[in-house]
C-alpha cells in the first residue's frame, strides 16, 4: 500500500478480529486492519476519488459498507463507524502511514469512545400523531363540523378549509403538549440523543419526536415498552421504531484529514 488510497469504514480495539474474520467490503474489496496506539482501522484499497455514480450504485455501496460496519460491530460489540466515502489519499506518505500516524495520535480519545460505546446501540425513534384521530372530538372541530352538509356548496367549500386549518392547530397543539413528556421518558433509558428536527412531515400527521438513541443493550427491550404504551394509550399515535445499529450517530471520531 504505497500509491494508492484507503478507503476506512471503521475503528475497532486492536487485535479484536483478524484479517480471516473479516468480510468482503465495496464491490467485494478485500479488507485489511491497519493497527496503531491500540486500535485498528478496516479499511480497502482503492482509488483516492470517491465512490460515485448513479443512485443505485450508491445505494448498494452503502449497504456493503453498513455490513462491514454491522459485522464488526457484532463480532468486536464495540466500534466507531465511518460515513461513507472516508478515503485516505497519499501525499508525501502512503496513505497506510498517513493513517497509521492519525491513529497513533488520536489512540487515547478513540479508545475513549470504544470503550463508552461497548455494548451500547443505537435506535431511531419516530412518534408522531395522525390529525383526524387526535381530533376527533376536539369541541372547535365539532362545532364546525355541525350541519356542515347543510350547508350551500360555497359555505361548504369554506367550512371545510377552515375545519383542515383547525385540525392542523390542535394536532400541533397536542404535539406540543406531548413532546416533553415522551422526551423525558425516552431519555431516561438512553444515555445520549440526538433529535432530528427536520424530519419529513407524512401527509395527514403531525410529528412530536424524531430522535436517535444511545442505549445500552440491557435498556432496549425497555425503549420498546414505553413506546409500545405510548402506542397503546394515546389515540392516533403513530410509531416507527428502527435499530438496533451501531452508533452512528454517536460515532464522536477525531478530525481525520483525508
Amino acid at each position: 500500500m504505497n500509491s494508492t488510497g484507503l478507503y476506512v469504514y471503521a475503528l475497532i480495539p486492536a487485535d479484536t478480529m483478524t484479517r480471516n474474520e473479516l468480510p468482503t467490503g465495496i464491490d467485494g474489496a478485500p479488507l485489511e486492519l491497519i493497527p496503531s496506539g491500540g486500535v485498528s482501522a478496516i479499511v480497502h484499497e482503492c482509488e483516492t476519488q470517491p465512490y460515485q455514480g448513479p443512485d443505485s450504485k450508491v445505494k448498494r455501496w452503502v449497504l456493503e459498507h453498513s455490513q462491514v460496519v454491522d459485522e464488526a460491530w457484532q463480532t468486536v460489540g464495540t466500534v466507531l463507524p465511518m460515513t461513507f466515502n472516508v478515503i485516505v489519499a497519499p501525499e508525501t506518505e502512503s496513505a497506510q502511514d498517513r493513517l497509521g500516524s492519525w491513529l497513533t495520535a488520536s489512540a487515547d480519545t478513540i479508545r475513549e469512545h470504544l470503550e463508552k460505546l461497548r455494548d451500547h446501540v443505537e435506535l431511531r425513534v419516530d412518534i408522531s400523531l395522525d390529525e383526524e384521530v387526535v381530533t376527533a372530538s376536539h369541541p372547535d372541530i365539532l362545532e364546525l363540523q355541525d350541519g356542515l352538509d347543510d350547508r350551500p356548496a360555497g359555505v361548504q367549500r369554506l367550512y371545510r378549509k377552515r375545519i383542515q386549518e383547525r385540525v392542523r392547530q390542535v394536532a400541533e397543539r397536542t404535539a406540543d403538549l406531548l413532546y416533553p413528556k415522551y422526551r423525558q421518558e425516552l431519555a431516561a433509558l438512553a444515555e445520549d440523543m440526538v433529535e432530528n428536527a427536520k424530519a419529513g412531515r407524512t401527509p395527514g400527521s403531525v410529528s412530536v419526536l424524531t430522535a436517535s438513541l444511545l442505549v445500552h443493550t440491557s435498556n432496549v427491550d425497555a425503549v420498546g415498552i414505553v413506546l409500545a404504551n405510548i402506542r397503546d394509550n394515546q389515540p392516533g399515535a403513530q410509531i416507527r421504531y428502527l435499530g438496533p445499529w451501531p452508533p452512528y450517530s454517536f460515532a464522536d471520531v477525531p478530525a481525520l484529514e483525508a
